[in-house]
């Protein structure tokens, strides 16, 4: 005699699973799903065998069709390889001004070029290249050495005070501690700042201005905008390398700071450093 409870609503048999007084059909599984669910059991044994599935001891199962994805991957990078070929071959063979000239090449160099600022200069230039103290901001219209293509391929190129390359930038201030007094110093300190902004005693700027002419003008100019010939700043704008106000004014006419920039022609080559320099072209200061 069988011991098989069947529900009197649905007439349909329980499992023999109860649980607070309700007890469970025993619903056959909708044949859609259980053809569905063998599907997926042959696509899969299917699948270990068309491709690499089973791990081995040093290596996996190869598959019948021979499917690789590092082949893939050399294959796209071989391909992307190829494509930017003819690029890389024509700013090997154009100057600067031609690159810039040329839409398409701009935009491959700065691509390039963006490539190589986030490798190379980050660490001093910063991530949007704005610089700080003591590293120059790359996206103002302010340059020591002149903000033209060919001048900013020049500065890349060979550095600045770069002791190892002969044709590298140098400039370099005197210490006017050892040369001038302290209240010299002070003088033309205070004179220098008012030339951008504000000073705490205005009686300073006379005399400063007289010590500026005696002992500056040969480098940065009777009107003190600099000479990019000689890397010498522009004083009369609002831009400071070392920081501004008379204190660090006087501290830098007292001991000069200078500092030093790789050359990169050696480690990067000229193709590199072309991309490099449009796109420290690109970023708005260049001129």
């Amino acid at each position: 005699m069988s011991n098989e409870h069947v529900d009197e609503i649905s007439g349909i048999a329980t499992t023999g699973h109860e649980w607070d007084g309700i007890k469970e059909l025993n619903n056959p599984l909708p044949r859609w799903w259980v053809i569905t669910f063998y599907v997926t059991i042959a696509w899969a044994a299917a699948y270990t065998i068309a491709y690499p599935a089973w791990p081995m001891l040093s290596s996996a199962t190869k598959g019948v069709l021979g499917f690789s994805s590092r082949n893939d991957v050399k294959k796209e990078l071989a391909a992307a390889e190829a494509a930017k070929g003819n690029y890389v071959a024509a700013i090997e063979q154009n100057t600067v001004s031609e690159i810039v000239a040329n839409d398409a090449l701009r935009e491959f160099a700065v691509a390039a070029g963006g490539a190589a600022f986030k490798v190379n200069c980050v660490q001093c230039h910063g991530s949007g290249a704005q610089g700080s103290a003591g590293f120059p901001n790359l996206n103002d219209d302010d340059w020591l050495w002149g903000g033209k293509a060919e001048q900013i391929q020049e500065t890349i190129m060979h550095g600045i005070r770069f002791a190892s390359d002969l044709d590298t930038r140098v400039s370099e201030m005197p210490a006017f501690g050892d040369i001038i007094t302290p209240e010299q110093i002070t003088q033309v300190s205070a004179y220098v700042a008012s030339l951008s902004g504000a000073v705490k005693d205005a009686s300073l700027v006379e005399p400063g201005a007289r010590v500026f002419a005696e002992n500056c003008v040969a480098c940065h100019g009777d009107k003190a905008q600099g000479n990019r010939e000689l890397g010498a700043p522009n004083l009369t704008d609002a831009i400071w390398l070392y920081g501004s106000g008379e204190t660090a004014i006087a501290a830098q006419v007292r001991a000069p700071k200078h500092g030093v920039m790789p050359a990169w022609a050696g480690r990067l080559g000229q193709t590199a450093v072309k991309e490099l320099t449009v796109y420290v072209h690109s970023l708005g200061g260049g001129e």
